[in-house]
């Protein structure tokens, strides 16, 4: 295998792009019209995709809202991202609460309704 990435689809590719970058500090790797990669300077090998939802290479019976999927982003400071989410009126599904497995979790819809987790740990990594 050479690559590997998630894509989620969008109305307005580049608002949720904005959404990404300003929630998670990813950066525009490419861009079009109706697709843009998504990275992070952390991260090597990382590539988040968001393509437009009607575009023609999206078959037609997939293009519903999201469903079944959540995607998760573990950061450092779950509370720092919650911040940025409740600033950007994103919808929080669940405030940041400290789960059993030893993770800070928060649940958030972005622009299109695609489900994410933001993570954070909250004991050291064994």
């Amino acid at each position: 295998m050479q690559r590997s990435f998630t894509n989620v689809l969008s109305e307005d590719v580049s608002k949720t792009a904005a959404f990404y970058e300003n929630l998670l500090g990813m950066t525009r790797h490419f861009e079009s019209d109706w697709f843009v990669i998504l990275t992070h300077e952390d991260i090597q090998g990382l590539e988040f995709g968001i393509l437009q939802r009607d575009h023609a290479i999206v078959p037609a019976d997939i293009r519903a809202a999201p469903a079944g999927v959540i995607v998760t982003f573990v950061v450092a400071d779950c509370d720092e991202v919650y911040r940025k989410a409740v600033a950007a009126k994103a919808p929080i599904i669940e405030p940041p609460a400290d789960m059993p497995y030893g993770q800070r979790r928060m649940l958030l819809r972005d622009p299109d309704g695609t489900v994410l987790d933001v993570s954070a740990p909250t004991a050291p990594i064994a």
